[in-house]
């Protein structure tokens, strides 16, 4: 990969993605669909312009653009957010997966594929793009809503099915048959590890940023931020995944810190330009003569896969409990194929098991259904209300019926669920430490020990394993008592689970000792440590314990938790809170004691952040502007009451930006102007126009509101070319 061409390409596609998007822009056409049109111009089959010098450096800019993109979404679609509607991503990701698999089968058993071709079609089909409807979204304005909040969901769940997925075709595609163990291993690799990141990363980075606050302007949060990204992409292929769910993940972890907005905000150019890189990539895959040869297969993949998300994925989006709108316009964004069926399709030729006319079709099948991504979006709307005016009275009561019924448990089962799902969580957390930490002993340092000390290897291993195992032994034989956020936990389940994870550490211990020695001894061992722990490490571990895990859950909900400011106690039950100011908050632009924020909502203003400008204890005649973050004393339910007023915002509008223009109109003799001022014919009210200048008799007036205008005049007006039109 030569240097200079690697930006000649760059460059070259660059340039002609400008011209064509700015030409789909002036026909208000979703961009991602002229960097699509770009990329085939500038690839090898289209022969009017000059291609690419090598396919291989845009596919260089392309993986970038893909790591950047899902680390974006990451920090805006946080693990928090991913648990919060993981039931119903989960069900929905689930039934997608399954219905397209089978659908993707059968048609290609019809297209005379091979039974392994025939499940590879399968898997390929049944995964939608994440990329791809990200931009989108973007593009539309729709990021905010709740049903892209249920895709992007239901995206990240296909993603990891697809780790699974790929270990089960390629177990078929060796064996003929599926290897349980090995997809087992497969589910549980992928579990520790997203676990193990998930814990380091919460519990050192949200601290270690706090402490260089003071060093961190925007340049400097660029370069850390894209760091970890490509730090965490880069490792998670060294553990055996995809350079995009190392970088997903580590913007998971960054969107519970409190400087998730400025990353988001340093991050927004780097993603869009190779964003755009990998859209145009896309639109090179585009190969006419396959379009010419193989157009029926194309043409009927491309229906199943349209029509096939549309039903499966409203289907199980109203198996969940969402609403009918929900579920069609989630549905209706599903209609595509990306980056996982390039990736299959690869893992099958690798394999020597996949028909290589197959894998272009897919592409093709790919590029058609990420032209038209953009257009199901927009039609989802008017599908609903052509389904909801037909859709038979007793089905539509159904619907409805089993949504009520869905948020009335998450109302009502809120606390004790919430209990639960706490100590399980937990639970799992403190198993998948203590597995880690057995598999690392055991694997690697015992052969160490054995070979310096062969007398003595395996006992010291066994005790330093136990040893680094006790802190989180102790807590999961520690007693489940209510908790800060669960004052009011019932008794029962917590009786359950303490007995539940007492068995579970001793199970570990007994798998530790039995390692070297018998199961018999394991046993007498772990019953005998529990009972030294307890007697005489009990109340230190615990308490330390109890301190790392509130430290952990404080780092996951810092953000929530400094918008909130619930630890940040002053007196009673005041708290100090910071809260951003929105581009359309009522308060924006207004001097501090114009606002009266402590009169309608008894908060008092501590603090202004505008940027690097830190104003303590602000007086009355202090303005405050967009985007300040502003300390708030008050209590919660104060703060809950003004925090929407203050953070005020609408989502990005996709609508064109009208230019304004300045043009001449001519008075005609019939003109109903004749002998009006410019306010007497409201003529800002009306039309959205201002008469700047009137040219009588060839001697140029300015513009005057007691002026009144006489047939010939000609008015230099300025406003939109729409509405001067209008005047006219």
């Amino acid at each position: 990969m030569h240097v200079e061409s690697l930006i000649t390409d760059l460059a070259f596609i660059l340039l002609l993605g400008a011209v064509v998007t700015v030409l789909f822009k002036w026909m208000r056409q979703p961009v991602v669909l002229g960097y699509i049109v770009a990329g085939f111009l500038a690839s090898p089959h289209f022969t009017l312009l000059p291609s690419v010098t090598m396919v291989e450096n845009i596919d260089f800019w392309a993986e970038i653009g893909i790591v950047v993109l899902l680390f974006s979404l990451g920090v805006e679609f946080s693990f928090k957010k991913l648990v919060n509607s993981g039931g119903s991503a989960i069900v929905t990701a689930l039934i997608i997966v399954t219905g397209m698999m089978v659908a993707g089968f059968t048609v290609g058993r019809i297209l005379d594929f091979n039974n392994i071709n025939s499940l590879f079609l399968g898997g390929m089909l049944s995964m939608s793009s994440t990329t791809i409807i990200i931009k989108a979204f973007n593009d539309m304005g729709l990021r905010q809503q709740k049903f892209a909040s249920l895709v992007l969901a239901v995206l990240i769940v296909e993603d990891l099915f697809a780790v699974v997925m790929m270990v089960v075709l390629s177990s078929i595609a060796l064996n003929n048959s599926v290897q349980g163990t090995q997809m087992l291993f497969s589910v549980a690799k992928l579990m520790f590890f997203l676990v193990i990141w998930f814990l380091v990363g919460v519990y050192v980075l949200p601290s270690v940023l706090n402490r260089v606050r003071r060093y961190l302007n925007a340049e400097t949060l660029l370069i850390v931020s894209l760091g970890l990204c490509f730090g965490m992409a880069v490792f998670s292929v060294y553990c055996g995944f995809s350079l995009a769910l190392g970088a997903f993940v580590m913007g998971s972890i960054l969107a519970g810190t409190s400087y998730a907005e400025h990353i988001e905000h340093v991050v927004t150019p780097v993603k869009d330009l190779f964003g755009a890189v990998f859209f145009i990539s896309v639109g090179m895959m585009v190969q006419p003569s396959v379009l010419v040869t193989y157009w029926l297969p194309i043409l009927i993949l491309s229906l199943v896969v349209i029509v096939g998300m549309i039903v499966f994925g409203t289907l199980g989006m109203l198996l969940t409990g969402q609403t009918l709108k929900i579920a069609i316009r989630s549905g209706f964004s599903l209609t595509q194929i990306g980056e996982f069926a390039f990736i299959i399709a690869t893992l099958g030729m690798s394999l020597g098991v996949l028909e290589p006319m197959l894998y272009p079709i897919v592409v093709a099948v790919s590029v058609i259904t990420t032209f038209t991504t953009p257009y199901f979006i927009k039609m989802s709307v008017p599908a609903y209300t052509l389904v909801e005016r037909h859709l038979p009275e007793r089905l539509k009561f159904l619907i409805e019926r089993f949504h009520r019924e869905d948020e009335k448990e998450q109302a009502s089962g809120n606390s004790w669920t919430a209990v639960i799902s706490r100590y399980l969580t937990s639970t799992i957390i403190y198993s998948v430490i203590l597995m880690g930490i057995d598999i690392v002993m055991f694997m690697y340092v015992q052969h160490v020990l054995a070979r310096l000390l062969p007398h003595w290897g395996n006992l010291l291993t066994v005790g330093a394993t136990l040893v680094l195992m006790s802190p989180f032994l102790i807590a999961l034989i520690s007693p489940v008592r209510p908790d800060r956020n669960h004052p009011d936990a019932p008794a029962v389940p917590r009786l359950v689970f303490t007995i539940f994870r007492s068995l579970i550490a001793l199970a570990f211990i007994v798998n530790v000792v039995g390692h070297v020695y018998s199961a018999r001894i394991g046993l007498f061992v772990a019953v005998g440590l529990v009972v030294l722990i307890v007697l005489l490490f009990y109340r230190r571990l615990s308490a330390n314990m109890k301190r790392i895990e509130e430290k952990f859950m404080d780092n996951l909900n810092e953000r929530d938790l400094r918008r909130s400011g619930k630890n940040n106690r002053v007196a009673g039950d005041l708290h100090l809170a910071y809260v951003t100011v929105g581009d359309d908050s009522p308060v924006a632009g207004e001097r501090l004691m114009n606002t009266d924020l402590r009169g309608k909502y008894n908060v008092n203003v501590v603090s202004i952040n505008r940027g690097h400008i830190y104003i303590p204890i602000p007086n009355g005649r202090q303005r405050i502007y967009p985007g300040d973050t502003l300390g708030l004393i008050a209590t919660d339910e104060n703060l809950a009451a003004v925090t929407p007023v203050l953070e005020a915002a609408h989502p990005a509008a996709s609508a064109p930006v009208q230019e304004m223009q300045l043009r001449t109109v001519m008075l005609s003799l019939n003109s109903p102007l004749i002998n009006r001022t410019p306010s007497s014919a409201s003529l800002r009210d009306n039309y959205d126009v201002l008469v700047v200048a009137v040219n009588r008799d060839g001697r140029v007036i300015d513009s005057d509101p007691n002026l009144k205008f006489l047939a010939g005049d000609i008015l230099w007006v300025a406003g939109s070319k729409e509405n001067i039109n209008r005047l006219k």
